[in-house]
């Protein structure tokens, strides 16, 4: 049985609709990258599932229960976490803070401020520092750590790389090693290909708001996600087809 289900969901932004009938499993401790160009959908879909966004069809199921009508603290509560693009810490707290706060009522489980310090160990030492003085890789770090205190069963993961300079990356990706391999379930949505497909189970790529391909990270191409990733196998069959009519 699949630990997260979602089924047809469909979610817009005003008369934009951003999420288009998208269906998709999650094991416990699979791990699943959703990939695409920007605008594809995917922080809508992350951001809905967290009960961030809301939805006009469909449903998402946590472990059977159905959980498409819960506000996002209660979805935190049952075990959905989310890291949002761009972090949004509370700058003005302390990265000892931060981890706290989101602490106070968390599931059971593993997770707590020292292994969270432990697993990140480059913000041990940043404890006392305030979120806004820390580099962009610290306040990732400290992002991810402050989902990781609720204990989730399930953690969406958006856009981890964003806007970090290379040593940053790699610094978070090391310090995610213990998380990927706790058997949390993970949802990355990551720009960087390469990086993704290394630490998942399974691929999805979404365009304008569809999944047009999944798979395994070790079976897929390069050449068939770029196809995916950019439309090409649709604008191919397309237009055979409208030659064929000719």
């Amino acid at each position: 049985m699949s630990l997260l289900a979602v089924d047809n969901l469909v979610a817009s932004h005003g008369l934009l609709v951003a999420v288009r009938g998208v269906s998709l499993t999650i094991a416990g401790g699979e791990k699943i990258a959703i990939v695409g160009a920007n605008g594809a959908g995917k922080t809508t879909l992350l951001r809905t599932i967290a009960g961030a966004h809301s939805h006009s069809s469909g449903s998402i199921t946590l472990d059977g229960t159905d959980v498409s009508k819960l506000p996002a603290y209660k979805r935190v509560a049952a075990g959905i976490a989310m890291v949002p693009e761009g972090r949004k810490l509370f700058a003005d707290m302390t990265v000892r803070e931060n981890l706290l706060l989101a602490g106070r009522h968390a599931r059971p489980g593993p997770w707590t401020l020292d292994t969270v310090l432990d697993a990140f160990r480059l913000l041990r030492p940043l404890q006392n520092k305030t979120a806004s003085t820390l580099s962009g890789g610290e306040q990732q770090a400290t992002a991810i750590g402050r989902a990781l205190m609720t204990n989730p069963r399930v953690l969406l993961m958006d856009e981890v790389s964003l806007g970090l300079a290379p040593v940053a990356v790699d610094a978070v990706y090391e310090s995610m090693g213990s998380l990927i391999e706790s058997g949390t379930a993970i949802i990355l949505v990551e720009q960087d290909l390469s990086r993704a497909m290394s630490v998942v189970d399974r691929l999805i790529c979404m365009l304008e708001g569809s999944v047009v391909l999944e798979g395994s990270a070790t079976e897929l191409t390069r050449e068939q996600i770029t196809e995916a990733y950019f439309g090409l196998r649709i604008f191919r069959e397309t237009y055979r087809d409208k030659s064929e009519r000719r």
